[in-house]
């Protein structure tokens, strides 16, 4: 519910603050959609089996949630990525932002940050969903991911095990290093800064590097490593599953005035002007039922009431 409600909030909020236009709100917004999804996809799982005594699911959904768990992780990687370089141009190059980062530049990449969840994800459900299973069918996780599902197929899965590192891991350690450097540079060019720009521009960068860490590290851990499954596995995947998804919006809203700032105007503004149509309501009632003629006088064939 806490990551469900943040989330929205922020889309909600992004959506309806016309000066949150900028691209850096833009990729926010499709990263809180993001976030959503992917958890989504393991939650409400999780949630019925720590209920269940018997916590089965079946083959095609095991597949369905292999697919859609990767798809929305890879593209979380990708978004993680474009608004690392996104900051870059805003920061290192602030005069041509607006030129080299405009809407129709935006949508392409967030198409192509789409396009490589769905090509990684569709490479990890094919080498998965070919493999012959003949049990034991117990796997030590709480959703269906390639390590635990390679130690059930009774054939060699090396040549397997070596593309999920090709394709899950080096694509979380390129993108990871690519971040660092972006960021690496934005703090190198913080020395040209005046100390306004230079606290503003710390306070977005330390939100987004946060972020960066604390989902990038667990997948490190879990995807750059050979096919081998450790009991600590299902601790590390919440991280990058449940809890860094819950945190986005605490971390992007905590540390971005203009994010607070619009949520004060939106959400409180609501709330007062709604307070002040309820009082308006009750003053007008109140003032229609003191109306009330008090004295008629006939003048002729005409009636005169006055109030």
């Amino acid at each position: 519910m806490t990551l469900m409600t943040g989330n929205f909030l922020i889309i909600m909020t992004i959506q309806r603050s016309p000066n949150l236009n900028s691209p850096m709100y833009f990729f926010l917004s499709f990263l809180s959609s993001v976030d959503i999804c992917y958890s989504s996809v393991t939650a409400p799982k999780l949630i019925i089996d720590s209920q269940a005594k018997v916590k089965s699911i079946s083959f095609v959904g095991c597949m369905v949630q292999l697919f859609f768990c990767h798809l929305f992780g890879c593209t979380e990687i990708f978004i993680l990525t474009v608004m690392a370089y996104d900051r870059y141009v805003a920061i290192c190059k602030p005069l041509r932002y607006m030129t080299i980062m405009d809407r129709k530049v935006c949508s392409i990449l967030v198409v192509t940050c789409w396009l490589g969840g769905f090509v990684h994800s569709f490479i990890q459900t094919i080498l998965t969903v070919q493999l012959p299973f003949c049990g034991p069918n117990l796997i030590d996780h709480y959703f269906c991911d390639v390590h635990p599902l390679l130690k059930l197929a009774c054939t060699e899965t090396y040549m397997v095990g070596l593309i999920v590192i090709a394709n899950s891991g080096m694509i979380s350690l390129s993108c990871f290093v690519i971040l660092m450097g972006s960021y690496i540079v934005i703090l190198l060019s913080f020395k040209t800064r005046s100390s306004e720009g230079r606290r503003k521009a710390l306070s977005t960068c330390a939100s987004h590097i946060t972020v960066v860490i604390l989902f990038f590290v667990p997948c490190l851990f879990i995807y750059l490593r050979p096919s081998t499954t450790f009991t600590e596995d299902k601790m590390v995947a919440v991280f990058y599953t449940i809890i860094t998804p819950m945190l986005n919006p605490l971390i992007y809203t905590l540390r971005n005035t203009e994010v607070k700032n619009a949520m004060k105007r939106l959400w409180v503004g609501r709330l007062l002007d709604r307070n002040k149509r309820d009082s308006g309501v009750k003053l007008s009632g109140a003032g229609i039922a003191c109306i009330v003629p008090v004295s008629k006088r006939v003048a002729g064939n005409k009636s005169v009431v006055t109030s």
